[in-house]
């Protein structure tokens, strides 16, 4: 069992240190790291591979332009040798069993896409809210609402491929893979908290207009409706939200 780390990079020098320690302490020693380097600066470069070092086993990707974090993913997979692959955005941070933990209830059950439990953290590394998944999300469960943070996904690799890849807009392209993977096998939840997901103002996570528009847009792919019932499905999908936030802060 082996496992590949895909995490692209832009413009998260603060955040960066803490996360990639957390990948270097991982119990789980069986993964190599890939990072796609996507910003044109090259300044922060010599920074991240002080930090790796020889610590562990690192390939690093320089994109020629800037292509988002969509398509560095995608990139990222292309490249990887494992039959397991993990997600970390570059300020996400993981707890220092997460890999073992989760590969070990996925081969014992034989999973093929699972997610966690986690914390949401500000800037300052404060717990402003927490999130627990449901055991099994169908795809009418994840229409409603995307309970899924990526940094907590692992998936066997062979789902990946053809069209199961990232989508190209600017948020929101991992619900639009995530929304196609739950058509074809169980997204399933395990009920432990091995992660902590930052969420920093400036953020395009954060970016409640640019998060609409693009809602529009994976609804208007993935189910080719007319105009009236894919705003419907932004619609719902906003007030799931707006529950589920109030839900973070209550456990």
């Amino acid at each position: 069992m082996f496992l590949s780390i895909i995490l692209p990079y832009y413009k998260k020098k603060k955040f960066i240190k803490k996360t990639l320690n957390s990948i270097i302490n991982q119990s789980f020693k069986k993964y190599e790291l890939i990072i796609i380097y996507d910003q044109k600066n090259l300044d922060d470069l010599d920074y991240i591979k002080k930090i790796l070092k020889k610590k562990i086993k690192y390939r690093i990707i320089i994109n020629k332009k800037n292509l988002g974090v969509g398509k560095s993913r995608n990139i990222g997979i292309k490249k990887s040798k494992s039959n397991y692959i993990a997600f970390c955005d570059a300020d996400d941070v993981w707890h220092k069993k997460k890999t073992e933990i989760q590969l070990k209830i996925m081969e014992d059950n034989k999973i093929r896409f699972s997610h966690l439990n986690y914390n949401m953290i500000n800037a300052e590394n404060k717990i402003i809210g927490k999130m627990k998944v449901k055991k099994n999300l169908r795809y009418e469960d994840l229409m409603k609402s995307c309970d899924i943070a990526l940094s907590s996904v692992i998936m066997k690799r062979s789902l990946l491929g053809g069209s199961l890849k990232f989508g190209q807009t600017k948020t929101k392209e991992d619900y639009l893979l995530w929304l196609k993977i739950s058509k074809i096998t169980k997204i399933y939840g395990i009920n432990k908290s091995l992660l902590s997901w930052r969420k920093t103002d400036n953020s395009l996570s954060s970016n409640t207009l640019q998060k609409i528009y693009d809602a529009y847009t994976v609804y208007k792919q993935i189910e080719k409706k007319n105009f009236f019932i894919t705003s419907f499905f932004v619609l719902r999908l906003s007030i799931f939200f707006l529950f589920k936030k109030i839900k973070q802060k209550i456990i």
